[in-house]
């Protein structure tokens, strides 16, 4: 299996980083643009089992709770005036559907070396950011224009993260599911 694929160019316009983002229809290929800087990512199988996972036990905890999530998987989100655009692995808002941008964010990091995405997501104003990264969850929560550490989620507050990790470090996602949906009813 072939790893992930980064590529940073410099000194990008909006306007190229527009038509690239418009005309460029390649399966999987993400694109972060910050002021001039553009990443091109084509992520890897693990990640995108790692997304997928992510998704599917999220998803089976709202319908499992009632917690009205919207999701919005890798849907690209521009802001011009903020020079600012991106797909994130999945997005979510909580409550209703999407009117400009998500509540949630989730971004899978399997290598380093690429853009930071923090401020990205805070020119666009994303609530949440929760990183899959080394196996854990690393969340922030945007206060003014910057990000803050977050010990549990503000939006999903009864979501249990070191338990959400465990099912998704299981190596068979559907085995994972049906796990993660029984100890969801029963508590253990």
């Amino acid at each position: 299996m072939q790893g992930e694929q980064r590529f940073v160019l410099q000194g990008v316009s909006w306007q190229t980083y527009v038509s690239l983002r418009d005309e460029v229809d390649t399966p999987g290929l993400r694109m972060t643009f910050c002021e001039g800087t553009l990443e091109l990512m084509r992520p890897s199988v693990e990640h995108e089992a790692a997304k997928k996972s992510i998704a599917r036990l999220i998803e089976i905890f709202a319908l499992e709770r009632d917690v009205p999530l919207y999701g919005y998987s890798s849907t690209t989100f521009r802001q011009e005036a903020k020079a600012r655009g991106l797909e994130p692995d999945e997005c979510y808002c909580v409550g209703g559907t999407l009117k400009e941008f998500s509540d949630i964010a989730i971004e899978v990091v399997l290598t380093s070396g690429g853009l930071d995405k923090l401020p990205v997501y805070s020119g666009l104003g994303v609530r949440e950011v929760w990183f899959w990264e080394r196996d854990a969850f690393h969340l922030h929560v945007l206060r003014g224009e910057k990000y803050e550490p977050l010990a549990a989620s503000e939006l999903v507050p009864d979501l249990d993260f070191g338990a959400l990790a465990r099912f998704v470090r299981w190596p068979d996602q559907h085995e994972a599911v049906k796990a993660f949906r029984s100890w969801l009813r029963t508590g253990s």
